[in-house]
């Protein structure tokens, strides 16, 4: 059975009909890398120019005054260590806290089948249609004053922490893993006296390495990109992350100065993605097929 395409292999076969397939597939692509790389691209080589260079304009393709020394003293001006490891602090914790209770949640949702499982997986997904905006006020209301707790919990890693556990999105995906896990398997643990936590332990997290790797990944990219939140709920200096304490210590700072700061802060997340890109993947398909 032959597969259909927009291109027919005679057609493609031509000598025309090659050629303008090449043109195409290098128009697209070219098209493509030039609106996710060029951004970056001036980012960070705006980060090597002289204050004057980097705000003329028309700007300049290549830098004509190159000044490295713009990154080290991003690097001193922005105290970026300090951002830096709070901003690993927070995010790590979230990760900690999500690969807890999500995968409990999206476990006990997929094998436990609780009684109203499906809606409330349903009022999970439908809270994905929210946006995260509406959400602010009633979230920063509740962690102003923690209910039965009664506890302020404003500059404080809890306030980072305890929003993002409940990632519909997340649970979703482990839900959709451990769906496609056989239940002959989990049957047969279960006959030899395994527990459900002892089945979770032992076989159901070793086998779902790689979306518990895509998981992780979101969890820490997305603790790294926030910035309204951490903006509302950390006004200590002290405890900023990287995007917050770069906007409040910005002013007074040159530009090419502020840029080699921003091109500092996403470095870690483009180190992520460059590494674990066949997991990313691997990982978000990893439950769409039974066999």
């Amino acid at each position: 059975m032959s597969t259909r395409t927009l291109i027919s292999p005679a057609q493609l076969a031509r000598p025309r009909g090659k050629a303008l397939y090449r043109v195409v597939f290098a128009l697209v692509v070219g098209g493509f890398t030039l609106a996710f790389l060029g951004p970056l691209y001036w980012m960070v080589s705006s980060g090597f120019k002289d204050t004057q260079e980097a705000v003329q304009t028309p700007p300049t393709l290549v830098p004509e005054s190159f000044a490295p020394e713009n990154y080290a003293r991003a690097w001193e001006v922005m105290d970026l260590s300090t951002l830096l490891f709070n901003t690993l602090y927070y995010a790590f914790g979230a990760l900690a806290f999500q690969l807890v209770l999500d995968v409990a949640a999206a476990y006990s949702l997929s094998k436990l089948r609780p009684i109203f499982g499906k809606a409330v997986l349903g009022m999970m997904l439908a809270t994905l249609m929210i946006p995260a905006t509406v959400l602010v006020v009633p979230q920063y209301l509740t962690v102003l004053d923690l209910p039965i707790f009664e506890r302020n919990l404003l500059n404080s890693p809890w306030v980072i922490w305890l929003p993002s556990v409940t990632n519909a999105f997340n649970i979703f995906l482990l839900k959709r893993f451990f769906d496609s896990i056989p239940k002959e398997l989990l049957d047969a643990a279960s006959i030899d006296g395994a527990s459900p936590m002892r089945i979770l332990w032992s076989i159901v997290l070793p086998i779902s390495r790689p979306i518990l790797g895509v998981v992780s990944i979101f969890a820490v990219v997305g603790v790294w990109k926030d910035f309204l939140w951490p903006m509302l709920t950390l006004p200590d200096p002290a405890g900023q992350t990287l995007n917050v304490g770069i906007y409040s210590l910005s002013n007074g700072v040159p530009v090419n100065v502020l840029i080699a700061a921003l091109a500092i802060a996403s470095v870690p997340t483009l180190l992520i993605f460059l590494v674990f890109q066949r997991n990313i993947m691997s990982g978000l398909t990893a439950g769409g097929l039974k066999g």
